[in-house]
């Protein structure tokens, strides 16, 4: 049976108009991405086969192009529009991070860390670069390494930290592997760029450990800091 000839307050377009979009299950809501279904197959049907093939919607989300477009209708045009979905996500959180002080925005942060690093199959070091408000000036991918670990140079940090005349800063690396605890080597290189930072009086507000799956780790909210 087609969605236009579903009940009304069970299709999903009418049920996001009435209710909010925060009430469609995940396949709903790929069904509106994705517009319409194949031979056999609605929408709906579709975005519960693609969950099945990739696991869970972040995996998703984060798939190779040829991979994603591989599964039986979709495509490359179709990838590419489901990436510019995600980076425009990532824009409208920076956007409310450049706005507001960070410190007040906990979840913006969290959100878009898992945005950008979450996902990702090598491990990066990012720093965001923030302003004597705590506000986002820009946030960048300052290393990357292997699977298991990555070689950060503090002076490179208090190099950029100044050339964008950062009052503070958020240490941010991801965890490919999915462990979201610290090890020794993650407080140790915190302390130390904390120590070189602050010697140019700019102050380490937060250092997170990014996973695909769960709440990125705060050392602050540890006690690591």
């Amino acid at each position: 049976m087609a969605i236009t000839d579903w009940p009304a307050d069970e299709r999903p377009r009418e049920k996001l108009l009435a209710h909010g979009a925060q009430t469609l299950s995940d396949a709903e809501l790929l069904a509106l991405f994705l517009r319409v279904g194949v031979r056999g197959r609605t929408a709906v049907d579709l975005g519960r086969d693609l969950l099945s093939h990739f696991g869970s919607l972040s995996r998703l989300c984060s798939a190779p192009a040829a991979e994603f477009a591989r599964i039986p209708g979709m495509g490359l045009a179709k990838y590419a529009q489901l990436q510019a979905v995600m980076e425009l996500a990532r824009r409208a959180l920076a956007e409310e991070m450049a706005q507001r002080d960070v410190l007040d925005t906990p979840d913006a942060v969290r959100n878009w860390l898992r945005l950008r690093l979450g996902n990702l199959p090598h491990e990066v070091f990012a720093v965001l670069l923030l302003d004597a408000r705590n506000r986002l000036i820009d946030a960048v991918e300052l290393f990357r390494g292997t699977l298991t670990q990555t070689s950060v140079y503090p002076r490179e940090v208090v190099k950029l930290a100044l050339a964008r005349n950062a009052a503070a800063v958020i240490l941010a690396h991801n965890h490919p592997s999915g462990a979201c605890e610290p090890s020794q080597a993650d407080e140790r290189l915190t302390h130390s760029l904390k120590d070189a930072l602050a010697l140019v009086d700019v102050r380490v507000l937060d250092h997170f450990v990014v996973t695909a799956h769960g709440q990125p780790l705060s050392f602050a909210e540890r006690g690591l800091l």
